[in-house]
């Protein structure tokens, strides 16, 4: 069995139903029994528990039994370290999807030695923000050893942020990092912007530096010396919008109608890689995603415990393959000579 934790919440009805096409039992935990009920997911065969973090009794419970809990309960500043514990204590495996640095950066420090010691495999940010980069600079470098820089470029058509994306907003105001000379560093101030040559449909694009929890991984597995992340400005115009509805279904899967573009460059001298990819949903898209991961690890494709980025234990180019057609199309891949963007 796996648990979701915020099973009743947008990202998390994703992850239940992905679980279940997947063929596994889902535990769907949740902090309020009432919108539990709201979602529907008894009528599904999915058992219902319910746990608070402040209470971890209560997360001993409601992990009882389980292999993997997915936590999918924003804002993670607050959720992810007392749900590690009680995996820690159950000795469970941890996956979440935070897009908060100082979360996942706080679960690597934290939490190494003891998931070492327990056996346990733990792995933050295993979402759209943060995971998907992972993985796809991991794959653009391939056997370098290092490389001199990695640029990340996402575009999206739009973005309705859910609840849980509205709160963690208002709760994460830790300073955001960057990668430079191979070391964590606060991001300029003003935010770094350029133009991007993303393929169509986005074509040119003004962009600005976000670094999100890319940041945190890419840094803690591959040796390069300079590492950003830019976005489209027409989703952060979404997102600051207070007005902006939150995402609304398109298809019978529950999946909105906004697209996703990622174009992640690998760069060592003159030598540049290039792999971009496209999708839709970046809340639906994180359910596979974090699902393959959890089904890896269950099937002891890790073998050891600890803390680890996505693109230190699985093997980038079969887990992206995995996730194509249905939920990723590679657009292109290839050595490439230039540059992609204006550099700030």
């Amino acid at each position: 069995m796996i648990a979701v934790f915020g099973a009743s919440g947008h990202t998390g009805r994703f992850v239940v139903a992905e679980l279940l096409r997947c063929g596994f039992a889902p535990v769907a935990i949740g902090r309020d029994a009432a919108r539990l009920a709201e979602a529907g997911l008894a009528d599904r065969g999915v058992e219902i528990r319910t746990a608070t973090i402040d209470d971890p009794e209560s997360l001993d419970r409601a992990l009882s039994g389980v292999r993997a809990v997915i936590n999918c309960a924003g804002p993670f500043l607050d959720t992810a370290e007392p749900i590690v514990e009680a995996a820690l204590r159950r000795r469970v495996h941890y996956l979440d999807v935070t897009a908060e640095q100082a979360s996942a950066l706080s679960t690597f420090e934290r939490f190494g030695e003891r998931a070492r010691s327990a056996g346990i495999v733990i792995v933050p940010a295993m979402g759209f923000y943060g995971g998907l980069a992972d993985m796809l600079a991991t794959a653009a470098m391939d056997d370098w050893t290092s490389a001199d820089e990695i640029r990340i470029a996402i575009a999206l058509d739009s973005w309705r942020p859910t609840r849980g994306t509205r709160l963690t907003g208002e709760r994460n105001t830790v300073q955001r990092v960057v990668v430079s000379d191979g070391r964590l560093v606060p991001v300029a101030d003003p935010a770094p912007a350029a133009q991007w040559d993303f393929p169509e449909p986005y074509g040119t694009q003004a962009v600005v530096e976000v670094p999100l929890t890319e940041m945190i991984l890419l840094n803690r597995h591959l040796r390069v010396a300079e590492i950003h992340n830019f976005i489209n400005l027409a989703p952060l115009r979404d997102l600051g919008n207070a007005e902006t509805p939150p995402p609304t279904p398109a298809d019978d899967s529950g999946r909105s109608a906004q697209t996703f573009l990622v174009d992640v460059t690998a760069r060592r001298g003159s030598d540049e890689r290039r792999i971009t990819v496209r999708g839709r949903d970046i809340y639906a898209f994180t359910a596979p995603l974090v699902v393959e991961a959890a089904q890896r690890i269950l099937n002891r494709e890790v073998t050891a415990g600890g803390v680890f980025a996505p693109g230190a234990i699985f093997d980038a180019r079969s887990f992206l393959a995995s996730l194509a057609p249905a939920n990723l199309i590679v657009v292109s891949e290839e050595p490439v000579t230039g540059n992609s963007a204006t550099r700030p």
